[in-house]
């Protein structure tokens, strides 16, 4: 079947709708080689709780344990899914809605109504890129999916032979595990053929996937019942001690937080892995703009939470008169989705936990995975199209690739920065600063420089008569003694150190042929350091910072100072930071590397 079709064909997401499909492997891209299309997923730090400070460059961060971790499933559930993002490669849709805010996030399911949904190409990526975990959905409802359910209980070798296609599949297209949605009643004689399912799927997640994890979500009860409790109860707690976690139905109320509790007490598990379902759209729960107040209950238990439908911040723009169906995408249905999505969850934030940024080289050019053209080093270029997948686009051709996302801020920008479509360093868009003269963070990181040595560039356009600007690193020693910032702008070729802070300015560009090898980053070529470099207004400034000793870097923000009469704002484009071997190089003293004694020198004192 594959064979007959198109790459770009054989690579789009597609679900299965019977057994004979699962268990004969019928996917179109059976002979595709998903090591190819799939980023590995990337490691994480533990998270912490920045709680009412996640805005600010602040050291406030709460330690978490098991007496206080709560996690995150996204369920994104939107209009049935598979909509333009099942291509692997662009759509034209720049519009389309994107999910952006995974520092807070542990789990990711794509959802349908299918029988078997495999998540998207695209959607794997952005999450696997951030260290965030996929699940698809087995979900058997209606009649159809009453008849498969029989058919697979019927012998504990269907089960088997059930559960290895299903592992097969994760294996396949590289995803972690599996949301199990069984929403038709189940005859009692087969209940103990469910439970073996499930406990199988569990045992077989576990030893054949990285990573691997399987969700129940609460719907049949121990008789078969289509019931759905609302909470963890004798009804269906062997659904829960039998798979990874459970995702409460979300007509829950205080008295369900009080009965889970008790169970979880009894069974003695912890309560992060019961997930408390907040439906979005307000069924059952005070939700939409309101979600925290609901949120808030949850937390106050500590237990984990399963975000339902967060689409509706896309989706709903219709009841508002936003065409979002437009295939070549809406600057308006662009710019509301994404201030309405940032409002959504900068009123969340107070209670997610973050996962900060730890693996270096550490580059980001802010490109949330779709633009109206393609930006490279400042200008439109043709779109890359670096799998052979297609032809290239046009420069002014918009574009939906969630493949092509870019790290994201590890907090929403909420009234601090808008995300620009009209301009962009690379991929399709750019931060635009709209808040100034005090900064604010945009990743959360745990960059630990043992070497004592750290390269950080960044790409940045502001007109001269608007301001100045600086990104800010903070930092602690390793022994974590104090909080100490780097302000990286432009000092007029001096470094000044005052009490926990240190002014730095640009490496000179006349000695850009010492950033060779692992100190560059192409992303951001250094030649644009150079006063006469023209490249649509976008200017480059690398900076070289040594410690006498090993540094951490905790977090990584921005600051705006903002003249009265100014016509503009600042545009961040591209944000680089690799450590590096100070012993290895040997920098001329004018050359404007900062030589900044953290550990005996006045820095601290």
């Amino acid at each position: 079947m594959s064979r007959s079709l198109s790459l770009a064909d054989q690579l789009e997401a597609e679900a299965l709708h019977t057994n004979e499909q699962l268990l004969e492997f019928n996917v179109r891209s059976k002979d595709i080689d998903w090591r190819d299309y799939v980023v590995p997923k990337k490691p994480r730090s533990a998270p912490v709780y920045l709680q009412r400070q996640f805005n600010l460059i602040s050291n406030y961060r709460e330690p978490i344990g098991n007496h206080n971790r709560r996690k995150v499933l996204v369920c994104h559930d939107m209009m049935g899914n598979y909509l333009e993002d099942r291509h692997y490669h662009s759509s034209k849709k720049y519009d389309d809605y994107r999910f952006y805010h995974w520092s807070a996030v542990d789990y990711f399911c794509y959802f349908s109504h299918n029988y078997i949904t495999i998540p998207p190409c695209g959607w794997i990526n952005a999450a696997h890129k951030h260290g965030v975990s996929v699940l698809g959905t087995f979900i058997t409802e209606g009649k159809d999916g009453s008849k498969r359910l029989h058919d697979i209980l019927q012998s504990t070798e269907m089960i088997n032979n059930i559960v290895d296609a299903m592992v097969k599949i994760c294996k396949h297209y590289h995803f972690e595990g599996w949301l199990i949605n069984v929403e038709c009643k189940v005859e009692l004689d087969s209940m103990e053929n469910l439970y073996y399912f499930v406990n199988r799927l569990r045992e077989a997640v576990e030893k054949h996937v990285n990573s691997g994890i399987v969700f129940w979500y609460d719907s049949v009860i121990e008789t078969g019942s289509l019931a759905w409790q609302n909470e963890l109860n004798d009804k269906n707690v062997r659904f829960f001690k039998s798979t990874h976690a459970t995702l409460i139905n979300y007509n829950w109320d205080d008295k369900s937080l009080e009965q889970t509790r008790s169970v979880c007490e009894q069974e003695r598990v912890h309560s992060q892995s019961v997930f408390f379902g907040i439906d979005i759209f307000g069924r059952g729960q005070i939700a939409k703009f309101q979600s925290k107040q609901t949120l808030a209950r949850i937390v106050k238990y500590r237990f984990s939470t399963g975000i339902f439908a967060p689409g509706w911040t896309y989706e709903t723009l219709q009841q508002y008169g936003y065409n979002i169906k437009q295939l070549q995408g809406d600057d308006a249905v662009n710019t509301t989705f994404l201030l309405r999505n940032d409002k959504f969850w900068w009123l969340l934030w107070d209670h997610l936990a973050t996962h900060p940024y730890i693996a270096m080289p550490f580059y980001t050019d802010f490109c949330m995975g779709s633009g109206k053209r393609t930006y490279v080093s400042g200008l439109p270029k043709s779109s890359s199209d670096e799998d052979g997948v297609g032809k290239a686009a046009a420069a002014s051709e918009s574009f939906f690739n969630l493949s092509r996302q870019s790290l994201q801020p590890s907090v929403p920008l909420y009234d601090l920065a808008t995300r620009c479509y009209d301009d962009a360093f690379n991929g399709g868009s750019c931060l635009r600063i709209t808040h100034f003269d005090s900064s604010f963070r945009l990743f959360s990181t745990d960059f630990k420089l043992p070497g004592g040595g750290l390269v950080f560039a960044y790409a940045y356009k502001l007109n001269p008569q608007d301001g100045e600007f600086d990104c800010i690193l903070r930092f602690c020693t390793s022994n974590n003694a104090r909080d100490c910032y780097l302000f990286l702008g432009d000092y007029y070729d001096t470094v000044s150190l005052q009490r926990g802070r240190c002014y730095v300015s640009p490496f000179k560009p006349k000695y850009n042929e010492l950033l060779s090898g692992p100190l560059e980053c192409s992303q951001i070529p250094k030649d644009m350091a150079f006063p006469d470099f023209q490249a649509n207004g976008w200017r480059v400034r690398y900076y070289v910072v040594e410690f006498d000793g090993g540094v951490q870097v905790k977090d990584i923000g921005v600051l705006y100072r903002k003249t009265a009469d100014a016509k503009d704002s600042a545009y961040l484009g591209a944000v680089y930071l690799n450590e590096f071997n100070v012993n290895q190089h040997d920098f001329p003293g004018d050359s404007n590397i900062a030589l900044i004694q953290a550990y005996g020198g006045d820095l601290l004192n």
